[in-house]
């Protein structure tokens, strides 16, 4: 196969490969929620309703769902890379410049992530875009 098939082929699998990308990042984000929410499936990341993690929870678990779904995709990863470069700068950063020292990566990588998203949309494969196609 000639690198140019090779390049087309893979710019036609470009929707379905950026709605995996969206579904798989948006359903770890999510059991985060699950996990700070109802400690399941990690126990150990319950939080006390009303505390700061708790909130992010809310956040984790509404915006996961709402990305793994692709439904209001913009808006959800718009407002979860906001709430992971929070994450980041205020309970990682001051222990290390760099995520790698900081134990800071997953944080980073969500937040770059879910901005990709803002840029990207749910794709062709979302919610998001059914519902604009029933519209019409």
């Amino acid at each position: 196969m000639a690198p140019a098939d090779i390049e087309n082929k893979l710019t036609a699998l470009t929707p379905i490969a950026l709605s995996a990308f969206r579904v798989v990042t948006g359903f770890l984000f999510f059991l985060h929620g699950t996990s700070h929410l109802f400690g399941w499936p990690l126990a150990s990341y319950l939080q006390p309703v009303g505390a700061l993690p708790w909130w992010a929870g809310i956040i984790e678990f509404v915006g996961g769902a709402a990305i793994a779904l692709g439904i209001a995709t913009r808006l959800a990863a718009f407002v979860a890379s906001g709430a992971m470069a929070v994450a980041y700068f205020t309970y990682h950063q001051p222990e290390g410049l760099l995520p790698i020292q900081n134990s800071g990566e997953a944080a980073a990588l969500y937040s770059w992530s879910f901005l990709l998203l803002v840029f990207t949309g749910g794709g062709s494969l979302s919610l998001d875009r059914f519902i604009t196609r029933a519209k019409r």
